[in-house]
């Protein structure tokens, strides 16, 4: 089966397989989209958590899934919990910052795993590398370069060792922080097939 991802900007993406639509981090959607089946976000900062874009897919069968009760959540998940949604698995997994303040562990802000058509595919939320990282085993790793407020395009690279996925798409620059040029240094890593995409460029990975 094949599943398509969609870069819609800075750490929003759209993931398409199975007849669904799986968005994580809506934020400054642009254009006609489909309606959301699933909505996962990692943290209620205002760059990921947006009120306005969830309302613009989100149908009355939406489930929107966060890491804290907000008022469009109907479920959250925090580090460590599984769910199975719409027959999709979805497990929450850490984000957060080790030398820095911007997402502390204690928040229990997340990524996500997500189990769709056979392929598992990792978003890692605002995150730094960290050592939950480690044997995480996926076929698809979306990570932010940006640095500041993430982990940068070195630590990604190294990332990509820890986990050893087959594709990978970097996110979280060109707004805010970072710069296509942060996306480009993943080049670098040879063990997976890097895809930079612009924004509302799709893959299409089997």
């Amino acid at each position: 089966m094949q599943v398509e991802i969609t870069w819609l900007g800075h750490a929003s993406v759209m993931i398409e397989g199975a007849g669904l639509h799986i968005y994580v981090d809506p934020w400054k959607l642009k254009g006609d989209l489909p309606v959301a089946d699933i909505v996962l976000v990692t943290h209620e900062h205002y760059d990921h958590y947006s009120e306005d874009d969830i309302r613009r897919i989100k149908a009355e069968d939406t489930v929107v899934v966060c890491s804290s009760k907000r008022p469009l959540v109907d479920e959250v998940m925090l580090p460590g919990d599984n769910r199975v949604i719409k027959g999709v698995k979805i497990e929450a997994v850490p984000a957060y910052n080790i030398k820095k303040d911007f997402h502390p562990r204690a928040n229990n802000w997340v990524g996500y795993m997500v189990d769709l058509d056979g392929m598992r595919i990792y978003h890692a939320g605002d995150t730094d590398r960290i050592p939950e990282m480690k044997g995480l085993g996926v076929d698809v790793a979306i990570l932010p370069v940006g640095g500041t407020y993430t982990m940068d395009a070195e630590e990604a690279i190294a990332v990509i060792g820890d986990i050893k996925p087959r594709h990978v798409i970097p996110i979280h620059f060109g707004d805010i922080v970072g710069s296509k040029a942060d996306a480009e240094r993943l080049l670098q890593a040879k063990t997976a097939s890097i895809h930079i995409l612009d924004p509302g460029g799709k893959v299409k990975l089997d």
